[in-house]
């Protein structure tokens, strides 16, 4: 059995709430730019230009893509054969205090939801752990800004909603945050299980690849067909029009109680930051 130390989860950490804080993937910035390459309004084509300049100073000057370095959300897949002998959470949030502090990264997070005090250290973080088959430790981060966040949404559907009962309450979700979720979006919906738990896989959706598809042919299908429907939408970059308002649906689904259709949507904003490491 292999053993994984408390030190090395730290590091990881730190390193991790750095560089998703200060720099995209190449499939993201990909897609910006050809967002910006097709676009044919010229103030939504000015939009997307600043936003992939913004990109830009904050890779060559080191600095956070936005001033909302958000919430640390993390999703750890822990295996089987891994021996750990420390608390995983106490480690994570070690490693996101530091690197909040060293990195200059935005302290967001207060104590209490109205006696707010900031606990001036950005934890703690929000930590989903799941046990999987092997010895190695995946650990999954995205700051989540409020922006978008403030725009997502947990609902539970009648058990009889059709696929078009459910993808018009997603398009109206869209509609109703209009610029305020800073699009374009990546747009993470989660269906079954029970409320928490379609809230906890829309937020997971979110840190698929871009250019992925559900396994599920008919998920499939509602997301290539949600994505359309919600760009045609004309929201566009920040809300001023466009062609452009999402870059890509994900939905992750669970089975579910036979009496609900529990659904939770999860926004992100164009500022798609997400890192991960294998331990």
């Amino acid at each position: 059995m292999r053993i994984i130390k408390y030190q090395e989860i730290v590091n990881a950490v730190i390193k991790l709430c750095k560089n998703a804080n200060l720099k995209l993937n190449k499939e993201e910035q990909d897609a910006l730019e050809d967002a910006y390459n097709k676009e044919t309004n010229e103030l939504a084509k000015s939009v997307l230009s600043d936003i992939i300049e913004n990109t830009k100073v904050a890779q060559t000057k080191k600095i956070p893509l936005c001033q909302d370095t958000g919430i640390a959300v993390f999703f750890v897949e822990i295996g089987i054969d891994l021996q750990v002998n420390f608390m995983i959470e106490d480690a994570i949030n070690e490693g996101v205090a530091i690197s909040y502090k060293d990195n200059f990264l935005r302290n967001s997070i207060v104590k209490h939801p109205f006696i707010r005090t900031n606990t001036r250290n950005n934890t703690p973080a929000i930590i989903h752990l799941k046990q999987v088959k092997g010895d190695r430790l995946k650990i999954k981060f995205a700051p989540k800004g409020a922006g978008s966040e403030n725009m997502s949404i947990a609902q539970v559907l009648n058990p009889t909603s059709s696929i078009a009962d459910v993808s018009a309450f997603i398009i109206q979700t869209i509609k109703n945050a209009g610029g305020k979720a800073c699009p374009p979006l990546v747009v993470g919906v989660g269906l079954g299980g029970t409320i928490e738990k379609a809230a906890i896989i829309a937020k997971e959706a979110l840190f698929r690849p871009l250019s992925d598809h559900n396994e599920d042919p008919t998920i499939a299908k509602m997301e290539k067909d949600l994505m359309l429907a919600i760009n045609k939408t004309g929201i566009g970059p920040m809300g001023f029009g466009g062609q452009t308002t999402c870059f890509a649906v994900k939905i992750n689904y669970y089975p579910c109680h036979i009496a609900s259709l529990p659904i939770a949507i999860n926004l992100q904003c164009h500022s798609m930051r997400h890192d991960e490491v294998v331990l």
